[in-house]
């Protein structure tokens, strides 16, 4: 059984410390005490730790040796609308642990208002959602996760391959219009946009094809928001995945990260 892994602010002369609730979920939830060994990374490097202090406020752990981190086959930016409360979280929770590098919430016409407003009170919670998912998922890294900002804003900002998902299937499939496997690397940038309930708006559409998104499908069904973003998430993480695998195993050298 793989170790637990947490996250921690800062490592300072060797040493990472714990607070707060995750301390005392981490002594009182998972009953840690001194003499356990976690993995612990900062947002650099992973390490192997042992704790030395546990209280139900602070958790010490002084650091036993580096660890290979784990290393995402691509740099991968999902763009998804503001949707019903516990449905946008999901999102944020799931794309997390597929291994996601930008997590953009989208402001589009359709957008929940309620959500919109309440977006900033709520980005602490998002926050944490994000920092355990990454735990469970063991990542090396968390994703980047910003506050929301406007359609018009999030279609200038992103750079490589940029797909625009539309919810019918009257445009081709995500598959059919990526990159050949031969030229994918994990140092590829991409990003998916996903709309609102109710779809995009024809403004919308207009406004990503002049700023050259490439608009996808995923299914000839009509999927939810919170699904497509996953779907689409999973597509991308596995299609560059096995491109680097691929290659692996015709050259017969790791990829690099």
């Amino acid at each position: 059984m793989a170790r637990r892994r947490f996250f921690v602010e800062a490592i300072v002369n060797g040493k990472a410390e714990i607070t707060g609730e995750r301390a005392w979920h981490l002594s009182r939830v998972l009953r840690a005490q001194p003499g356990q060994r976690y993995e612990i990374f900062d947002n650099r490097r992973v390490y192997l730790a042992e704790i030395r202090l546990a209280t139900k406020d602070r958790v010490v752990l002084s650091i036993l040796e580096e660890l290979a981190p784990t290393v995402a086959p691509l740099e991968l930016t999902l763009m998804v609308s503001l949707i019903k409360f516990d449905h946008f979280e999901w999102a944020l929770e799931k794309a997390t642990e597929l291994g996601v590098a930008r997590l953009v919430p989208v402001v589009a016409e359709r957008s929940e208002k309620g959500l919109e407003k309440a977006a900033e009170k709520r980005y602490a919670r998002w926050q944490r959602i994000v920092v355990e998912a990454a735990q469970q998922a063991r990542r090396s890294r968390l994703p980047e996760l910003c506050l929301p900002i406007k359609l018009e804003q999030a279609l200038v900002q992103a750079g490589g391959y940029r797909y625009w998902l539309e919810e019918t299937g009257q445009v081709p499939s995500l598959l059919e219009v990526l990159p050949p496997p031969v030229q994918r690397t994990p140092h590829d940038r991409v990003a998916i946009v996903v709309g609102p309930e109710g779809g995009w708006v024809d403004r919308e559409r207009r406004l990503a094809l002049t700023a050259g998104w490439t608009p996808v499908s995923l299914n000839p069904f009509i999927l939810r928001a919170e699904t497509a973003a996953i779907a689409a998430t999973a597509i991308l993480v596995n299609a560059w995945m096995s491109a680097t695998a691929h290659s692996e195993h015709t050259t017969g050298t790791p990829g690099q990260s």
